[in-house]
């Protein structure tokens, strides 16, 4: 009995100490973000906003966010504050230029093109660009070219040789196992669905991957072409030659760097720049303290509303878990919130950034008829991120103007179902025997015993055929183009912001910011302050809510699996998640 009461206490004291350990730990995270918003410096005369180019880039920042790099260690960013930031170190008299830390940044082309937008408009103030980076990635590259000035590391490289797109295919490691994906869908270029039934790409999904990597290379290539004053042909051919495998002097005399220096040497060309000593302290800032120390001036009650949506439509939080984590768009609570917007007397306008892949149709369709109330009432406008494709466009195209950027991923009007056999794994491989009894012919529909039999086929391939026209009617009344017409750019096709403003499926190419411009144009503003929703959540409520440790995991996850993890967390959803999908091909790994 003396042991037990022993043990028992020692376990007491174990978890009492575990507990004490996890609040300190949660008051000292909360503690040190709560200092970091509040206890932001004034930005002090002669300095320079430095970006640093590593990481993941987001769409938009948060509480969760902010929490996970500080739990990973890394500065990861997102593309909201960096782009306000910079919009405000233009006007900012203390700041005097901006230094780029180039390197691995890992985000969306579209996303890449909207951050270089924000630098190419900062230099119109006058004030000074410089870059530089051990290494630059193509990604990286193509953001720091707009920079007065790129240096490179005497042994490090500049990694420009083009786009690739590399799909993982699953179905043999499935065969082996006993599974099979039975498929329904409609659309010839809806290949989400291949790495499950196939072993290489359809012609069609080569087809269309050939064409927007083709446009978004051909972006990349004449905008830097046009910074560095170069002939696009010449840095065509430099990437084929793979500057990376080359020395690195061969990269100043290619001309993709104006000189190589190591990092003390760069620090001492900016403190050059800010006309220091070569001892005088370098007053530095990052983008978060420069959007911290953003006095907001009232212009008027009037408001613009920014709506960011971005990740994976889903009917409900816990569907999210199934694909992995991370942020997404949930149907229900998404369309609230628009009622919301559409019901506050202050907003003559709205702007939904939309940054998504798709999912789910039954939530896409909730956004959808929400969209399509609040545009009787006010302005609406898409700003498409760095993807805003098949379920992603559905919510979109009720808008009464699009913007995308060139690069920008959109359109995969289409529509799939896939739904697990495993009958041969549980059946023979496991050896489960099953019986039934049922009232009716279809009772047992969805059982693990067996594949589908060829009615419950056919009512499959009925239900998406007719997902599919209510999809083509949504863009056809949206748009203004004649059903037919959609369908002759529809087939699942995934096509760039800069193909779809040919084709009428968005209406300008431009930034978040021109769609502002423009939401506040329609409905006839003068003045006005824009606010963006939702509004961001605590640390506190993130914290109870478990967003940081599923963001943390999801983010482990990611890393982990890399290329294969959008194909392993869409595999882990299968039958769980609704039935008929909108989804892009998963995120195109483009490198």
């Amino acid at each position: 009995m003396k042991k037990f009461f022993k043990t028992a206490l020692a376990v007491f004291v174990g978890a009492l100490l575990s507990v004490v350990v996890l609040f300190f730990l949660g008051i000292s995270l909360i503690a040190g973000l709560a200092a970091g918003k509040s206890g932001s410096e004034p930005i002090k005369d002669n300095s320079v906003l430095v970006i640093s180019l590593n990481g993941n880039i987001e769409e938009r920042s948060d509480a969760a966010g902010d929490a996970l790099s500080m739990l990973s260690g890394k500065k990861n960013v997102s593309l909201d504050v960096l782009v306000q930031s910079i919009k405000e170190a233009k006007t900012n008299k203390n700041i005097k230029g901006i230094y780029l830390e180039g390197g691995c940044p890992t985000t969306e082309p579209a996303s890449l093109q909207e951050l270089r937008m924000a630098l190419l408009d900062f230099k119109e103030s006058g004030k000074w660009i410089y870059s530089h980076a051990d290494n630059y990635t193509g990604g990286g590259y193509y953001v720091c070219s707009v920079a007065d000035e790129l240096t490179l590391n005497p042994i490090g490289a500049v990694d420009w040789h083009g786009l690739a797109s590399e799909p993982i295919f699953f179905k043999d490691a499935l065969d082996k196992i006993g599974v099979k994906v039975q498929v329904f869908k409609v659309g010839t270029y809806k290949s989400a669905v291949e790495p499950f039934i196939g072993t290489e790409m359809s012609e069609a999904n080569r087809e269309q991957v050939t064409a927007y990597l083709g446009s978004i290379w051909g972006t990349m290539l004449s905008e830097v072409a046009l910074s560095r004053e170069m002939n696009e042909e010449k840095l065509n051919a430099l990437a084929d030659s793979f500057p990376a495998m080359h020395p690195t002097e061969k990269a100043l005399e290619w001309g993709l760097v104006d000189e190589l220096a190591y990092t003390d040497q760069a620090k001492e060309k900016l403190k050059k720049r800010l006309k220091l000593a070569p001892n005088d302290k370098l007053n530095t800032v990052t983008p978060k303290q420069v959007v911290d120390n953003i006095v907001t001036k009232e212009k008027s009650e009037k408001k613009v509303a920014v709506y960011y949506a971005w990740g994976d439509i889903v009917d409900s939080p816990s569907d999210n878990l199934l694909m992995g984590g991370g942020h997404s768009i949930v149907g229900h609570v998404v369309a609230n919130d628009l009622r919301k917007l559409r019901e506050d007397s202050d907003v003559k306008a709205v702007v939904l950034r939309v940054n998504s892949g798709g999912g789910s149709v039954f939530a896409s369709e909730e956004i959808w008829r929400e969209m399509e109330l609040l545009k009787k009432e006010k302005s609406v406008v898409v700003s498409m991120g760095g993807m805003a494709a098949s379920g992603g466009y559905y919510i979109s195209c009720p808008a009464n103007k699009i913007y995308a950027q060139p690069t920008t991923l959109t359109g995969s009007i289409g529509v799939f179902g896939m739904i697990p056999d495993a009958s041969d794994l549980v059946t023979n491989k496991l050896g489960l025997k099953f019986d039934v009894v049922k009232t009716n012919e279809l009772s047992d529909f969805g059982t693990k015993s067996r594949p589908f039999n060829e009615q419950e086929c056919r009512l499959i391939q009925a239900n998406v055929e007719n997902t599919y026209d209510q999809f083509i009617k949504r863009v056809s009344d949206g748009r203004g183009l004649p059903a037919d017409s959609v369908r002759q750019i529809a087939e699942g096709r995934v096509w760039t912001g800069e193909q779809a403003l040919r084709l009428g499926l968005v209406d300008e190419l431009g930034s978040l910011d021109d769609a502002i411009a423009e939401a506040a144009q329609l409905a006839k503003l003068d003045k006005y302050n824009v606010k963006n929703y939702p509004e961001s959540k605590s640390m506190i409520e993130q914290l109870l809510e478990g967003d940081v440790t599923d963001n943390y995991l999801n983010n482990k996850f990611r890393e982990t699996m890399g290329d294969a993890y959008e194909v392993v967390s869409l595999a882990n959803s299968l039958g769980r998640q609704d039935r008929v999908q909108a989804r892009i091909p998963f995120m195109p790994n483009i490198r």
